[in-house]
């Protein structure tokens, strides 16, 4: 074929094109180069209801497009007059330069620049050296096929293990049924917060799903007012119990938001554990203790263990209704403060799941209850009785019944002017309670906690936030409260600022 009878083939294609592109109106994206990949590219695209335009230089190729219901004509891409094609009914919102040709896709790729400066352009890139040409050329997207195929080959390998983690939970909690009348035991840590009850009712609504009943246990208050709505709201069902002897009446034992059994949690040190699922890994005492279940879940690169459990439901494909979707979404949005702490992608995956399933009117209760008279005593005595060292507040609250109030101090005399980390202590009847909030980044508070106070009790967290019970000890004999706060304050405040000050000239 001669050069003009090309040109005029070229006109007829181009003049089909248009006319297609009048019927359809409008025309959405442009696949230039139609290979296996440009193919596939368009095929997910009208899956998803996007229109297409695909130009190749193929005939037979763009033949077989239109017999599937495609906008296809036959152009060399690395010419203006295909380019300019495409925008003749309109500017393509997005296109994608797919062939399996290095010199080909930045030739188009130059013309799209040049005649469609604000377009999307993504563009495949073949050789070594095509990244940086691209770039240069300031591509939107550059699809390297090794690149993409080692993140999916990873993704699907991590997708393999966790399918593998999910079936060997249900298998174990399945176990259960062996024993008539038996229930699953799912622990969560004392006076539990919101990602440790909705990580409950997540793995009761997985054990319920398996035909096995359970129940949400913990030891101590839900004294925090928002605990107190999120349960109440919500209609969750748990039971207190008092000591380990209680779970003695459990065929198999789950540990959820928690590590070690006897730190913070009404286990025993020696209590069987037959599944932990938690989000960080605890430290208890001093060489005391130890990760160790059937089955344990730490999964270190998610900031809450709602999202671990969002995660597991998902995988199994157990409904989430309005309720369990609530309560994991509030767990979420506590653990990781809204997610400006400590929040991982996975959290975000986790919480755009729960958002659409989620009761919003619901959630607003949660979050919004009036504040109770006692805990605005408490928030007022650790203001009254506050000592500044620098940028570090810390105070005392007293006695307190409730032991949630202490951590509610800390987070609200974190917001004070020129304060950057806070340690609130207070007595919660056998025990000092420390709770410790931090934004300064070159601190880790956990680990702080961990060595004050691991070696005379329990001590853990994260880096912005740590808690420690510390038994009374030889204060134990002292009757008057206020000597006993008086000296644990001093023995609190003394340790911290030394390890502190350790930490400061490392």
């Amino acid at each position: 074929m001669v050069e003009e009878d090309r040109a005029a083939a070229r006109g007829t294609e181009q003049n089909k094109v248009n006319g297609g592109l009048k019927e359809r109106e409008k025309m959405v994206h442009a696949i230039l180069g139609c290979g296996r990949m440009g193919y596939a590219v368009a095929k997910e695209l009208k899956s998803r209801g996007v229109n297409v335009v695909i130009a190749d230089i193929d005939d037979k190729k763009v033949e077989l497009l239109k017999e599937e219901d495609f906008i296809a004509f036959t152009g060399d891409i690395s010419e203006p007059d295909t380019i300019r094609a495409l925008k003749n009914e309109g500017k393509p919102e997005a296109v994608f330069i797919m062939s399996s040709n290095s010199e080909v896709n930045r030739k188009g790729a130059r013309i799209i620049k040049d005649e469609l400066p604000d377009t999307q352009l993504v563009v495949r890139a073949i050789e070594p050296g095509d990244k940086e040409a691209l770039k240069e050329l300031d591509v939107d997207v550059i699809l390297s096929i090794p690149d993409m195929a080692a993140r999916a080959a990873l993704e699907y390998l991590e997708r393999v293990k966790f399918r593998k983690k999910a079936k060997e939970l249900t298998r174990i909690i399945s176990e259960v049924k062996r024993k008539p009348d038996g229930k699953l035991g799912i622990v969560v840590h004392d006076s539990p917060d919101p990602d440790a009850i909705a990580s409950g009712l997540a793995l009761k609504q997985i054990a319920v799903h398996n035909g096995v009943p359970a129940d949400i246990l913990y030891r101590g208050e839900i004294g925090h007012h928002v605990n107190r709505a999120f349960v109440n709201i919500l209609g969750i069902e748990m039971r207190r119990i008092e000591g380990a002897e209680e779970l003695d009446e459990y065929p198999k034992i789950a540990l959820v938001d928690a590590s070690l059994p006897g730190a913070n949690n009404p286990l025993s040190e020696r209590s069987r554990v037959n599944i932990i699922i938690n989000h960080h890994i605890t430290n208890g005492s001093k060489g005391k203790g130890k990760v160790d279940a059937e089955f344990v879940d730490i999964q270190t690169d998610s900031g809450a263990t709602s999202t671990i459990m969002t995660k597991y439901l998902r995988e199994l494909d157990i409904p989430v209704d309005r309720i369990l979707a609530t309560a994991l979404l509030h767990g979420i949005r506590t653990d990781t403060g809204g997610f400006k702490r400590e929040t991982h992608p996975s959290d975000f995956y986790a919480a755009a799941f729960l958002h659409l399933r989620a009761d919003k009117d619901l959630l607003d209760q949660i979050e919004t209850p009036p504040m109770s008279t006692e805990m605005l005593n408490v928030v007022g005595g650790a203001i009254q009785h506050k000592k500044i060292k620098g940028s570090y507040l810390i105070t005392s609250v007293g006695s307190v019944a409730n032991r949630d109030a202490i951590p509610q101090a800390a987070d609200y005399l974190l917001n004070l002017e020129g304060i950057s980390t806070v340690v609130v202590i207070g007595l919660c009847e056998d025990m000092i309670c420390v709770s410790g909030r931090s934004k300064d980044i070159r601190v880790n508070i956990g680990d702080a906690f961990v060595r004050a106070f691991g070696d005379i009790g329990s001590a853990g967290g994260h880096a912005t936030m740590a808690a420690a019970q510390l038994p009374l000890g030889i204060f134990k004999g002292v009757k008057d409260k206020e000597t006993i706060m008086q000296l644990a304050e001093d023995a609190v405040s003394r340790r911290f600022l030394s390890v502190m000050k350790e930490e400061k000239s490392e």
